[in-house]
Order: C-alpha cells, then structure tokens, then sequence
C-alpha cells in the first residue's frame, strides 16, 4: 500500500474505485482509521474514485512530536495520489479537517459531507451531567497511563453516546467500535499537535459555495449535535441526514442506510 513521507510523519493512503469515476477522499474520525469505511467503500467504488488514509498518528500512518497541519497532510496526500479536486467526506475530526479545506483550499473541494463534526474554532458547548462524568473517567485514565482502558471506553463514549446504555447497542458494532480506536493506542505518547488555520472555520462558513450535507446522529453528544445546527444554518447549500438510531459513527453502526443516504445526496448534485 502507498505511503507518502513528510516532515514528521508517513501517511499511509489507499485509492480504490473507478480510475473515470469523481473523485472522492474519506478522512476517518478520531476514534477510528480508514478502516472505519471499508462497509461503505464497496458500494461507492462502484461509481467514483476514492481516495482514504490514515490521518497523521492513526492507524498505519506515523507522527513524530511537533507541530503540523492536517490541512497540509489532507492536500499533500491528494497531491500524491493524484486528486486535483474531490468531495471530501470526513466523520468528526475528519470533517472539521474537511470544513478547513472547503474554506482555506475552495478550488480543491466539489462538495462536503461531515459526519458529527464541529468546525475549527467553534465555541465550547457546555456538556450535559452525563458527558462531564464520562469524560472525566476518560482523564483519570489518562493520567494513569492506562491507554488500552482509556482508547476502549472512549471508544465507548462515542460510539454509545451519552444518552444510551451499551446493552442497547448492536454487540457486533460496539466490537468493531473498539477495534477501530484500538488501532490508535501504539501512538499513544506522540505528541504531535494539530494547528489551527487562522481564521478558523467557525467564522467562515458561510463562504462555503459547494454542495454540502451535514450528518448527525440523534445520540452524539451535545456539543457535535449544537455545531450540525450551527452548520445547517450558515452553509448556504446545506442538507441534513439525521440518524435517529445512532451516535457519533452512523457510517459504521448504519452502513447501508448511511450509503443510501450518500448516494442520493451524491447523484443529485452531480458529484
């Protein structure tokens, strides 16, 4: 498999899918890699190039300390595998990348979905009882170095969501949930930290001129599900999937229905 190196990392990409068909890159969340989309890959194969990695530090992709830019990553890897210009697809983390390239690098960018994201620079969102005590669990794992526990129950955190209880969550997918953030924990101790582009996104939205669809699950927590609204109301041509059975990850708990939804909202703009 291709791996790109560049200053204090290798970032390892996949392209998959018809060689004539619009292009499309997948950037994963951050409790995930790439491998969050292999349900959906075949089916959009079918019909568009696609074009996945592992973000700096997750995954197959390494990271060394110090500071860089997931703008500059997303683009040097479009470089590298040849994609002038997609529709950027990108679930959490991955979509507050993909929302920085839609304003900061326009004529890279046809269309954008995210999927739970909040745009770089939005505001804190004051958490409900129940995300304070969970993330807070998550910090004292932290500092007790204990990182298979922490990566799990994050994992957890985001694939259950605040408001439902892991009895109630399909086992097949919450396993797959903690595999997929699993994959993170050798980096652990990496210090490399993301720069914010300057201005944020959060003040610019509303120069987004593509195509955009906006996914949420009615679980996420309070602060993603606050920033689709915000989202959906400044993003001059903007749709809105919503999920109803579902968290933080509906592409990977609803495959089929996620892919249903995408291949409409791609056909009917053309992309």
């Amino acid at each position: 498999m291709p791996e790109l190196t560049l200053p204090g990392a290798r970032i390892h990409y996949e392209v998959e899918g018809r060689d004539d068909g619009p292009a499309v890159v997948l950037i994963h969340a951050g409790v995930a890699s790439l491998r969050m989309w292999d349900d959906l890959v075949p089916s959009l194969a079918a019909t568009h190039r696609i074009l996945r990695y592992d973000t700096r530090g997750f995954g197959r992709s390494m990271a060394d300390d110090g500071d860089f830019s997931d703008l500059d990553d997303l683009l040097a890897v479009m470089d590298a595998a040849g994609f002038e210009k997609a529709t950027l697809i990108g679930a959490s983390r991955g979509g507050r990348i993909a929302i920085d390239a839609a304003v900061e690098a326009p004529r890279r960018v046809t269309g954008l979905v995210t999927i739970g994201s909040t745009p770089s620079g939005f505001p804190d969102t004051e958490l409900t009882e129940r995300e304070n005590e969970l993330f807070d669990e998550l910090d004292e794992l932290l500092a007790a170095g204990r990182f298979d526990e922490m990566y799990r129950r994050e994992a957890e955190l985001w694939a259950v969501g605040p408001t439902r209880d892991v009895v109630e969550v399909d086992d097949h997918f919450l396993q797959l949930a903690y595999a997929l953030n699993a994959e993170n924990v050798k980096q652990a101790t990496v210090k490399a930290r993301p720069l914010q582009i300057e201005p944020p996104a959060y003040d610019r939205t509303v120069d987004i001129e593509v195509p955009a669809l906006f996914v949420i699950g009615e679980h996420d927590l309070a602060g993603e599900i606050a920033a689709t609204e915000y989202l959906l109301s400044t993003v001059p041509d903007s749709t809105e999937a919503r999920f109803p059975d579902s968290a933080h990850l509906p592409s990977v708990e609803r495959p089929e229905e996620f892919a249903r939804a995408l291949g409409g909202w791609l056909a009917e703009h053309g992309l």
